[in-house]
């Protein structure tokens, strides 16, 4: 007994450092440490939030480029193949999601090769919000100059009504996991030099990104500046736009109990429909309309005119 209580002794003696150097990783310390009267990041990678960003099958190069200007902005975001699923997608998003170990999802779905739809959620339990998109505007597109470095961490600008009105306050709650990078993510870098707003105009979520330019290289410029009134500090748009039309919003991830339904929204189909069908009453209200003019014309009844026969 004596001779095992040696070796034992022997092991635990060589692995002593090994534990401690394990326990030293694993302990957990407070994201903000005092030093001395100020806090400050330590610079650990807790927030382990991961988004899944992919589309469906039968996407256009348009909307693809869009879904990849997405990507560039989000360095917490994870690749997937197309989806080729028709109907139901909560059952097949929801394992993809599980599988890459993702808490939130942007999912563009394509339909017809002309309607895109975006749903954004917080998987497995939700919510989900369905989005009609359209105005898309690409990063590529000349009029957006601005050119902010990958993987910066961006400043989220909210519209007034997102803290007031309910539906939209958890709208900015599931964009804001979604669009916000984590702190001391791998990818991403250790400053702010973009702001992400989303505005509500005209009952629709607008989608824009902005590059923070300072020109205040000196401290002779920015005097300069400040006597004349200027501010050295301007915004130029980098993109991409767009702009959201909320369909309905779930209770669970991709689908469950409907929390909110737009009233005013009108489906892509029905507004083709009655291009359409006015497309074809055009000849006959044209035939209508001459119709109508004859009847007006015989019932004018002219007053004789006592010039008429004068040369008679």
């Amino acid at each position: 007994m004596q001779q095992f209580s040696d070796i034992d002794s022997g092991r635990s003696e060589k692995q002593e450092p090994l534990l401690k150097k394990r326990k030293r990783e694993t302990k957990t310390d407070a994201e903000i440490v005092e030093v001395g009267s100020h806090p400050v990041y330590d610079g650990k990678y807790r927030n382990k939030q991961r988004c899944l960003v992919f589309c469906s099958r039968g996407i256009i190069p348009r909307y693809r480029h869009l879904m990849e200007d997405f990507r560039k902005l989000l360095p917490h975001h994870k690749k997937e193949v197309k989806l080729d699923a028709k109907g139901k997608i909560q059952q097949d998003v929801n394992e993809i999601c599980e599988t890459k170990s993702c808490n939130t999802c942007l999912f563009f779905e394509t339909r017809k090769r002309k309607d895109l739809y975006l749903w954004a959620a917080s998987t497995p339990n939700g919510p989900s919000i369905k989005f009609h998109v359209f105005n898309i505007h690409t990063m590529e597109e000349l009029k957006l100059t601005g050119n902010s470095l990958m993987g910066s961490r961006p400043i989220l600008s909210f519209d007034g009504p997102f803290d007031q009105v309910p539906h939209l306050k958890l709208v900015k709650s599931t964009f804001s996991q979604i669009f916000g990078t984590p702190r001391g993510h791998p990818k991403s870098k250790p400053f702010i030099d973009r702001i992400m707003s989303f505005h509500w105009i005209d009952e629709k979520v607008w989608i824009r990104n902005w590059q923070i330019v300072d020109d205040a290289k000196t401290k002779s410029l920015e005097k300069k500046a400040e006597y004349k009134g200027e501010d050295l500090c301007q915004l130029v748009e980098i993109g991409p736009r767009a702009v959201l039309d909320i369909i309905r919003i779930f209770g669970g991830s991709f689908g469950g109990p409907t929390l909110f339904q737009n009233p005013e929204y009108a489906s892509p189909n029905e507004i083709r429909r009655a291009a359409h069908n006015a497309k074809h009453t055009k000849y006959s209200s044209r035939v209508k309309a001459k119709k109508d003019a004859m009847e007006r014309s015989n019932k004018i009844v002219r007053e004789h005119d006592h010039l008429s026969d004068i040369f008679k």
